[in-house]
């Protein structure tokens, strides 16, 4: 960066485990907000939790950096700007180990922040205490939190709260039995472990917002935006959750909720995942085998299908909202701003990266509604049309060097999913559809689903008969007589 401004004074309070996009693009705007609406008094300092790359962006501009939202917000075009000043510090503990531990010593430091992708909140067995840095990340926590309890001489009070955000379950309490195994391997004094287990909190979170960063080729026109070069600028959608599951006094010492606010804190983190994992995320997971066969590439393209789109606003509206145990206004809302995200004309998000891992996302993401659907009497009609669709998309043309390919008119596209799935798709794709429908079913631990199979058979037979779009129209009349 070009313009010089002065580093934020405000003591740090906060250690961040990651620099990656999702962190900047998110959490430290809402950091920033908080601290310039004058509600959090703090500044943050970065690790970096990987020994991948550098931190020299960081240096060169001081640790400051813009984070541009765009996309559409109630209908109309949203672009703006933020600068961020929050991040005081970036430390690399790969290369600067006694600068990682003095973090521990900061006076002020209260909470610690993590987005390590969903596999970093494990244990790596060969992390040692000795190590400069553990690996893992729970091994870099352990050795902070040693550090800051030797520092505060085990004061109760003085205990840090941990806010993660990696996409498991429970992720609050995962990373708190990863922190107390690890100190038990280690042989840490019972009296440590008796600190974290009762003065250290670890709250549950939830985050959600599309942080697409930008081609290197629109950089320049970025920069010129901004009157600066910015090594670290990233974009974002303009739509941000990040949801805390958090008591009141925690809520009163991390004021970062209010108003413009993406954060806000939850009794109960469970229905807000529930709302995300089957409206936005099984949205995506029941549209993208069918508008792919139907020739799409990008979801923002759909959207702009009449017969998708309508697909899509159907089974969110009739077959998703209904079992998300949420206020039915509210996620009806969430269902309206979820087709407003997949329309964002700034983002090209691809329908073959959706695609991967298909068959388990399916079991994740929609498999639940269908359950709840049919418990209640409902046929749940157009998400049997989805299933078919998957596995239509799921049938192997060809195989090359042990890869294998489905075809849709155009050509051959690669089939990737775990190996379990792959060796069914390979043993039954070609067979009989019914017979496909009930084995893959079946691997998913569904059974029969009281005609749910039969629908889904039926369906996937008209799409190979007469493609994806006139067997989606045949699904659609019949979902409109069955309501």
């Amino acid at each position: 960066m070009n313009k010089t401004q002065s580093v934020p004074q405000a003591p740090i309070r906060v250690v961040q485990f990651g620099e990656g996009k999702l962190l900047r693009g998110l959490i430290d705007v809402v950091l920033q907000q908080a601290a310039d609406s004058g509600r959090f008094d703090g500044a943050a300092a970065i690790v970096k939790p990987t020994d991948r790359g550098d931190l020299a962006a960081f240096a060169r501009q001081d640790c400051r950096f813009h984070v541009v939202l765009r996309g559409l917000q109630h209908g109309e075009r949203f672009d703006r700007s933020f600068p961020v000043t929050i991040v005081r510090r970036a430390v690399h503990p790969y290369r600067a180990f006694g600068d990682f531990l003095a973090l521990a010593r900061e006076p002020s430091l209260e909470f610690v922040i993590s987005n390590t992708t969903e596999a970093g909140i494990a244990i790596d067995p060969s992390d040692r205490f000795s190590d400069e840095p553990p690996r893992s990340f729970p091994g870099k926590l352990t050795r902070l939190l040693w550090e800051r309890y030797r520092f505060v001489g085990g004061d109760p009070s003085r205990g840090l709260t941990v806010f993660p955000t990696e996409l498991i379950e429970h992720n609050g309490e995962a990373l708190r039995r990863c922190v107390l195994e690890l100190a038990g391997l280690w042989g840490l004094d019972k009296a440590f472990l008796r600190w974290v287990s009762e003065n250290c909190r670890f709250c549950p979170t939830l985050v959600d917002r599309i942080v697409s960063g930008c081609a290197k080729e629109e950089l320049p026109a970025l920069w010129e935006r901004l009157g600066e070069r910015d090594e670290l600028v990233t974009v974002g959608e303009p739509f941000g959750m990040w949801a805390i599951e958090a008591p009141a006094d925690v809520a009163a010492r991390f004021p970062v909720d209010g108003e413009g606010s993406a954060a806000f804190f939850v009794s109960d983190l469970a229905p807000w995942k529930q709302r995300k994992v089957r409206i936005l995320n099984g949205g995506h997971t029941a549209l993208t085998p069918a508008a792919y066969l139907a020739g799409q590439e990008l979801v923002r393209c759909c959207m702009e299908d009449a017969l998708l789109r309508g697909y899509l606003e159907r089974a969110e509206r009739e077959e998703l909202v209904p079992f998300v145990p949420l206020p039915r206004a509210e996620s009806e809302a969430f269902a309206r701003d979820v087709l407003e995200r997949f329309s964002n004309p700034f983002l090209d998000h691809r329908l073959l990266d959706i695609a991967a891992n298909s068959m388990l996302k399916w079991r994740e993401r929609v498999l639940p509604s269908v359950l709840d659907g049919l418990r209640a009497g409902q046929t749940q009609r157009l998400l049997a049309f989805s299933f078919a669709a998957l596995l239509a998309f799921s049938t192997a043309e060809k195989e090359e060097n042990g890869a294998l390919f489905g075809r849709r008119e155009g050509g051959y596209y690669p089939l990737r999913d775990v190996p379990e799935a792959l060796a069914l798709i390979r043993a039954c794709s070609r067979g009989d559809g019914a017979a496909y429908v009930r084995a893959v079913l079946s691997w998913l631990g569904a059974g029969e689903l009281n005609g749910f199979a039969d629908i889904a058979a039926g369906d996937l037979c008209r799409i190979r008969a007469s493609g994806v779009r006139a067997a989606l129209l045949e699904a659609l009349e019949e979902g409109g007589r069955d309501a």
